[in-house]
C-alpha cells in the first residue's frame, strides 16, 4: 500500500489569496493577518508603493464622518442609543483595525515575500468603496494597474466586512467568526439588512442579535435576545454588567466548551403589553433590611431551536424568578440620569426590592409612581428588578443627596404610571 500522505496547506498564488479551509473560526486577528497576502499583493504590484497613501486610505475608510467612509452613521445628541453605541463601537474597531494596517505596512516594506505560486491575481467586484484622491491616482493612474487596483479593493473590503460583523460585540477581540473560502463575505446580505435598519430606522435589538449569530454561525434564527453556539454563548453585556452603565444593545461572548449547536433566547412573555399584572398599591412599603438577596441565571432545555432563561433570587430560603428576557427588554427601556437630573418627586412610595420580585407578572406603577431602593443590590438583581417593573417611565439614578436613601453612590429605580406625569419618551406599547 502506498503511504498516508499529509494534507498540505494550499500555496498562495495565482487566484488564492489565503490559506484558510472551507470554513473555520477565527478571531479579529487571526483574519486579519490571513488576508495580509492581499495587502502584500498590493504593494508588490505597484511600481512605487506610497505606504502614507495606503495608510491614509484606510483611515478614511473606516472613520466615520469622512468623504470616503464606509458607514455614512451620523451620531449626535439626538440619535437613538443603539446608534450611538453602535457608532462608538465602529470608531472605536476601526481605529484599532486602521493600526494594525499601520503595522502591517511598516513590516511589509521591509519584510515581502513573493507568494510561492508567483505574483497575486485577484478578480476583486466592485463593492463601491470611495478611494481618496492621491490613492485612486496611485492605485489606477501611471503609478498602479487593474492587478493592484483588484487585490487592494479585494483587501479592504474584506477590512470592511470585518469591522462591521464585529459591531454588536462588545468584546469583539475574542468573538470566533465564521470564515469560510471566501474570506467574510458570505456576511455580506445579513450585513446590508443591518446597515440598512439602523441607518434608516431605530434598530431592533433582536435585529443586532440575528447579525450576530450570523456573524458567528452563518445561519439566522428566531428573533431573540441572544443565543447558543457551538463553544459558547452570546447575551447581552449587561447580564454580565451594571445595569447604570452597561450598554443596553451591545452583546457579549461568552466562551463555554460544554456549548454544542445553535439555539435563540427567546422573552417569556413574548408581548410584555399583556402580560398579568399587580399594582403597586398591593405591594407592601419598604422596611429595614431583611438580610441578602443572592441571584443567578438559569437556562431552560433547548427546544425547537429556542430556549429561555431566568433570573433566579433567593433570600431566606425562598426564591423568586424572573425572566431573563423581560429584564433585559427592561433595561433596554430604562432611562439612566444623574442624580442633579432626576430630583425624586414628592410622594413617592418606596417599595421592598424583595416584594416587588415575588409579585406576580408585572407590577405596574400607580399615579404617583414607585421607587425601589437598589442600594448595595448585586447587579443580578438589580437587571432582575428591571424585569419585574412593567416597563413604562423606568428611569435609574443614584441619590440626589449624600442624605438620601444609600447615600452616595446609591442606586435607585423609579417607574412612573401614563397617568402621572411620566415623560412621553417612555416606551411605546410593543415588542422590541
Amino acid at each position: 500500500m502506498p503511504p498516508s500522505s499529509t494534507p498540505t496547506t494550499p500555496a498562495l498564488g495565482g487566484s488564492r489569496w489565503h490559506t484558510f479551509p472551507a470554513a473555520s473560526s477565527m478571531t479579529a486577528r487571526e483574519f486579519f493577518t490571513g488576508a495580509e497576502p492581499l495587502l502584500q499583493g498590493t504593494i508588490d504590484a505597484l511600481p512605487s508603493p506610497d505606504f502614507d497613501v495606503l495608510r491614509a486610505q484606510i483611515h478614511a475608510t473606516l472613520g466615520l464622518g469622512t468623504r470616503e467612509t464606509s458607514l455614512p452613521l451620523a451620531i449626535g445628541p439626538g440619535s437613538a442609543r443603539a446608534a450611538r453605541e453602535l457608532g462608538a463601537q465602529a470608531e472605536s474597531i476601526g481605529r484599532e483595525l486602521a493600526s494594525w494596517t499601520v503595522a502591517a505596512l511598516a513590516r511589509l516594506r521591509g519584510h515581502r515575500t513573493p507568494p510561492p505560486a508567483g505574483p497575486l491575481v485577484v478578480r476583486s467586484h466592485c463593492y463601491g468603496h470611495l478611494l481618496t484622491r492621491p490613492a485612486a491616482e496611485l492605485l489606477l493612474g501611471s503609478a498602479g494597474d487593474s492587478v493592484a487596483m483588484q487585490l487592494y479593493n479585494e483587501w479592504l473590503h474584506q477590512i470592511v466586512l470585518l469591522r462591521d460583523a464585529l459591531l454588536p460585540f462588545a468584546n469583539w477581540r475574542e468573538v470566533p467568526l465564521l470564515v469560510t473560502a471566501t474570506g467574510l463575505l458570505h456576511t455580506e446580505q445579513a450585513r446590508d439588512r443591518f446597515l440598512t435598519e439602523l441607518l434608516v430606522r431605530r434598530i431592533r435589538h433582536s435585529s443586532i442579535v440575528d447579525f450576530a449569530r450570523h456573524v458567528v454561525t452563518g445561519a439566522s434564527g428566531p428573533a431573540g435576545y441572544g443565543f447558543d453556539a457551538d463553544g459558547g454563548t452570546v447575551w447581552p453585556t449587561v447580564v454580565d454588567g451594571a445595569p447604570r452603565t452597561a450598554p443596553g444593545y451591545l452583546l457579549t461572548w461568552r466562551r463555554d466548551p460544554a456549548a454544542a449547536g445553535i439555539a435563540t433566547y427567546v422573552a417569556e412573555p413574548r408581548d410584555y403589553y399583556a402580560a398579568p399584572r399587580t399594582p403597586a398599591g398591593q405591594l407592601p412599603p419598604a422596611t429595614a433590611a431583611a438580610g441578602p438577596l443572592t441571584a443567578r441565571v438559569v437556562a431552560d432545555r433547548a427546544a425547537d431551536g429556542t430556549r429561555t432563561a431566568r433570573i433566579e433570587v433567593t433570600h431566606d430560603g425562598a426564591t423568586a424568578r424572573v425572566d431573563l428576557g423581560q429584564a433585559l427588554r427592561g433595561h433596554r427601556f430604562a432611562r439612566r440620569r444623574a442624580a442633579a437630573d432626576a430630583p425624586a418627586a414628592d410622594g413617592v412610595g418606596t417599595l421592598d426590592p424583595w416584594a416587588v420580585l415575588r409579585a406576580p407578572g408585572l407590577v405596574s406603577a400607580e399615579a404617583g409612581g414607585i421607587t425601589v431602593d437598589a442600594t448595595g443590590q448585586a447587579d443580578l438583581i438589580v437587571l432582575a428588578l428591571l424585569g419585574r417593573l412593567y416597563p413604562d417611565h423606568v428611569v435609574l439614578r443614584s441619590p440626589g443627596r449624600d442624605g438620601d436613601p444609600g447615600g452616595p453612590g446609591g442606586l435607585l429605580i423609579e417607574a412612573r404610571g401614563q397617568d402621572s406625569g411620566g415623560r412621553p419618551d417612555g416606551p411605546t406599547p410593543a415588542v422590541r
